[in-house]
């Protein structure tokens, strides 16, 4: 396999290695409320370094085709929101963070589901236990843009709000790469190892992880585009030229669908994230209480 083939899926950089998977790196697969589940689980670092993963557990979840509506009921929403809410610490505030460049289309994924997530540490308790509220788990809501439009990393914005607000953990949306178009807005990653801003576009910053923030951190993304040269191996089914490779490896190509796609990727993330976050409401008040 040449050298430049690219993606964030834990599961498409694992299956290079199947049916013989590195040692420690372990695949399952099942079918839960109509979806179709695969998580990858690596057991230490030297287990990772071949499919070039941290250790920790990468959850991917297929997607029906893009067709109608989201809805809070729906039973994606109930398996997103059940398998964030096992790698989260049972109390204590959140930090959800959404990443990206919101005047970028396939890059808005962050910014637009940071948009509808609930806020709720600044409604004091006894104001909120007034109003029916009073199991509210405290929940900040920060899209910090890019370097180019603050100045500022976005490793060295969220790692001074940690700082200040110590939070229990920290929840991070990002959009992804696949080495496959059938791929781009139709699977979601959730991991418990944390991420690199800008690593689906080829322009990696510092991580936010547990190391670097000292909490956990949970990854939650959608691919939204290819690598050029990945495309072109993924179509041909074998290496491009070389200087076809040189070429492409410069693009980043997403589908022409993009504006629905993180539509309905940001309306499943952030209704998954609330209900995570929030189980003691209903999907169809948090939406009231965000819009």
């Amino acid at each position: 396999m040449f050298g430049s083939i690219r993606t964030d899926l834990a599961m498409e950089a694992a299956q290079a290695y199947r049916p013989k998977l590195p040692q420690g790196v372990d695949i399952q697969e099942e079918e839960a409320g109509g979806l179709h589940v695969t998580t990858v689980r690596i057991s230490s670092e030297e287990a990772g370094r071949p499919i070039g993963r941290k250790p920790g557990t990468y959850i991917t979840i297929q997607l029906p085709a893009l067709t109608g509506s989201v809805e809070p009921a729906d039973d994606t929403t109930h398996l997103l929101a059940g398998k964030l809410a096992a790698l989260l610490p049972k109390t204590g505030g959140v930090l959800v963070v959404g990443l990206g460049n919101e005047q970028m289309t396939p890059d808005a994924l962050g910014p637009q589901t940071a948009r509808q997530v609930l806020a709720t540490r600044h409604i004091p308790q006894d104001l909120a236990e007034r109003t029916g509220l009073g199991g509210l788990r405290p929940v900040a809501v920060l899209a910090p843009g890019v370097l180019g439009q603050t100045g500022m990393e976005t490793g060295e914005i969220v790692h001074s709000i940690v700082r200040d607000l110590g939070p229990s953990a920290v929840i991070v949306v990002d959009a992804l790469a696949s080495r496959s178009l059938s791929r781009l807005g139709n699977t979601i990653q959730i991991s418990d190892t944390g991420i690199s801003p800008g690593s689906g576009v080829l322009n990696s910053r510092k991580e936010l992880s547990r190391h670097t923030l000292g909490v956990p951190v949970i990854s939650m993304g959608i691919p939204t585009v290819v690598d050029g040269a990945t495309l072109a191996y993924d179509l041909l089914g074998e290496a491009p030229s070389k200087p076809a490779q040189d070429s492409a490896c410069h693009m980043m190509v997403t589908p022409r669908d993009i504006d629905a796609i993180i539509q309905r990727g940001a309306k499943h993330l952030s209704l998954a994230i609330n209900a995570a976050l929030q189980p003691s409401l209903s999907l169809e008040d948090i939406s009231y209480l965000v819009s």
